[in-house]
């Protein structure tokens, strides 16, 4: 067992869950919530916090500035908590209160933007908040999630990697989409270094991510209401595309085995699941990583007023939660 004395320091790399019993296909789920941030992003805001203090862009007095859906957000109060910065997190309505609330325990001050833009939606309405707040005050700093290269380069050194040991021999490797960190860093180590792995990308129906029109999106973390500047997509095999309504579902059939997901992780095992039955891939080594976990969602896809109000009364019928992925 670590000891350890700041939170950033703990990360379980190490743990998967074998889905076969539940959806019939091979697929190991690499989980990634198991730290103090509860999610995948405790890396990349890690990796950024850090190069910004070798780079002298952090100092002492420093407040740092981020537009976040919630998870990155929570790492980032963490970090600055530990470390004695400020951080205020720019956020929009989607944003669950569980992760607003767990922010300001942290010490984290929480803008929450009510009105989108009118071009980019809630996510540029956020980025000109973000940006007019440093550009009114010098104390504040932004690493921007969005084009700082240490995001993927923070998967690109351990995820990839840890992935590559535990698995030898695989196939195929499915990633969410949202910034594209993990998916960049990820889809670059495979390429490099065993380039005879699909990378699938797993993007939300509404996400203009790789070139599909946008839609409303209700579940936050993956998905973008603007191309992303980290993604290239000659690093991308293959890219699918899921109905919220089909991430909710894989929610509930995960938590009614044990294990309580969040909605990105809902979202990346439905394409995959998807994927595995439309290529009847049983003889294959694939992997997909968990994004985040689901107590915070609570109040949202794990409450079936909510989902019910949002994407019709048959969302959660028994029949529909013991089918599998309509991802295309």
């Amino acid at each position: 067992m670590p000891i350890i004395s700041v939170p950033q320091e703990f990360n379980q790399d190490d743990l998967y869950v074998d889905l076969r019993s539940i959806f019939g296909h091979p697929l190991f789920l690499k989980c990634e919530g198991f730290n103090f941030a509860g999610s995948v992003k405790l890396k990349a805001a890690a990796e950024m916090v850090e190069a910004a203090e070798r780079d002298g862009v952090l100092r002492p007095g420093s407040v740092l500035v981020e537009s976040s859906s919630g998870n990155l957000g929570v790492a980032l109060s963490i970090i600055s908590a530990s470390k004695g910065y400020g951080f205020r997190c720019v956020t929009d309505s989607r944003c669950n209160l569980a992760t607003r609330q767990l922010m300001e325990a942290l010490g984290a001050e929480v803008q929450v933007i009510t009105e989108p833009d009118p071009e980019s939606g809630y996510l540029g309405a956020r980025l000109n908040y973000v940006r007019n707040l440093c550009a009114s005050d010098e104390r504040f700093v932004w690493l921007n999630q969005y084009t700082n290269d240490n995001a993927w380069k923070a998967h690109y050194r351990t995820t990839g990697p840890a992935i590559a040991d535990r698995f030898p021999e695989l196939d195929v490797l499915f990633v969410g989409a949202g910034t594209t960190g993990t998916l960049m860093g990820c889809a670059r180590y495979f390429k490099e270094h065993s380039p005879s792995v699909r990378i699938v990308a797993i993007d939300p129906v509404g996400s203009v991510s790789f070139g599909t029109p946008s839609s409303r999106r209700m579940l936050p973390g993956l998905g973008m209401n603007v191309r992303p500047p980290l993604l290239d997509e000659g690093y991308v095999d293959e890219v699918l595309h899921v109905e919220e309504a089909d991430a909710i579902r894989t929610c509930h059939r995960l938590a009614r085995r044990g294990f309580l997901f969040g909605g990105s992780t809902g979202t990346v095992v439905s394409g995959a699941t998807g994927w595995l039955a439309r290529h009847g891939a049983r003889d294959l080594t694939t992997v997909a990583i968990a994004p985040d976990l689901g107590e915070r969602y609570l109040d949202t896809i794990y409450q079936s007023n909510w989902v019910r109000d949002l994407y019709g009364e048959g969302v959660l019928d028994a029949d529909a939660l013991s089918t599998g992925s309509r991802a295309a």
